[in-house]
């Protein structure tokens, strides 16, 4: 299926805080900035990484996750019954949304963006079920804990459709086990596809909305076929967005597991290291992904992330310019000037 809105030159969300919003989040948990201080440090970071991302000719502008630590944060502080231990979020009580997820914010960024369309990141209902699940929990198993976090995100995807936003993404790195064929999860693989299935299923979703979902960063040593094809087959998404920057054979059976009906996009430089990926390398790899799917069926990125975690990026901002020039440079060498 071509990619008839042409978000090529794609992106995953994060990006690398700028130091003064990182100071000012720190002051803000000293006590030494107000909620409002923080929030006009926030508005005047994202307006920057926006004209910043403005100057590229990416396919989609996003906020920077600036407002949040972690893409996770977008439904860990904003959904009642998530709560923090000394090592981790869980699902202490009944889950339910007590504010926007991502919708207010993506559509204040659509707002900036002058005709690009603004882009939304969430987790993936399963991936947050294994992390927060907790047997003294209300929830009976973590698919049950999957099913009531699925009716959630969908009603934001639904919120997000409504103001207007034609992409968005989510990230489902707990199928990256079962991809290689471990069934060590809390969740089987049909557990993973039937709750993040529930999240994605939006009854009369407009034809030019588009679903992505990255089930892993790393491409697993070895392929599962089964399970690729498994995965790939069930969950009602649009876009696969796949890593695709290691060269290996494991990312290439991962592209091949993908349907014909679906597009993907394919994360060709790595966005925790500096150096930039040699050209001539990467376009025999779109070589070897284009004898695979027809060319109006991709799209590229960084691979993941260049901040999952705030302040925890490995390059800086420049450097993450000039990986974002980067794929951009692939993106007119693959399809020309038409993108």
């Amino acid at each position: 299926m071509a990619d008839t809105y042409k978000f090529r030159i794609d992106h995953h969300g994060s990006l690398v805080r700028p130091p003064e919003l990182l100071e000012a989040r720190r002051r803000h948990a000293s006590g030494s900035l107000t909620d409002a201080q923080l929030r006009a440090a926030e508005d005047e970071a994202i307006a920057a990484v926006v004209r910043d991302q403005r100057k590229l000719s990416l396919s989609v502008v996003t906020d920077g996750q600036f407002r949040r630590s972690s893409s996770a944060d977008a439904v860990l502080t904003a959904v009642e019954g998530f709560t923090r231990t000394e090592s981790r979020w869980v699902a202490g009580g009944p889950l339910k949304a007590v504010r926007s997820l991502v919708a207010d914010d993506t559509a204040a960024v659509d707002a900036l963006t002058r005709q690009i369309p603004a882009k939304a990141t969430l987790p993936s209902a399963a991936t947050l079920a294994v992390q927060t699940f907790d047997p003294a929990g209300p929830y009976g198993s973590p698919r049950e804990l999957g099913e009531a976090i699925a009716a959630i995100i969908r009603d934001e995807i639904e919120a997000l459709i409504a103001k207007g936003i034609r992409y968005l993404q989510l990230d489902g790195w707990a199928y990256t086990n079962a991809l290689g064929g471990s069934t060590g999860s809390a969740m089987s693989l049909a557990d993973h596809i039937a709750v993040d299935t529930l999240a994605v299923e939006i009854k009369d979703k407009p034809a030019d909305v588009r679903i992505g979902l990255c089930p892993a960063v790393v491409a697993p040593e070895s392929v599962s076929q089964a399970a690729a094809e498994q995965l790939f087959g069930s969950v009602p998404v649009d876009r696969w967005i796949l890593p695709y920057d290691k060269h290996t054979e494991a990312e290439l059976a991962l592209l091949k597991a993908v349907p014909a009906s679906k597009d993907v996009c394919l994360g060709i430089v790595d966005p925790f290291v500096a150096a930039l990926e040699d050209i001539d390398a990467v376009m025999r790899r779109m070589d070897l992904a284009f004898e695979v799917r027809d060319l109006e069926d991709v799209a590229v990125s960084p691979s993941a992330g260049f901040s999952d975690v705030a302040g925890g990026s490995a390059i800086g901002v420049e450097d993450q310019r000039r990986k974002l020039i980067h794929v951009e440079t692939v993106a007119r060498m693959c399809w020309g000037n038409e993108l």
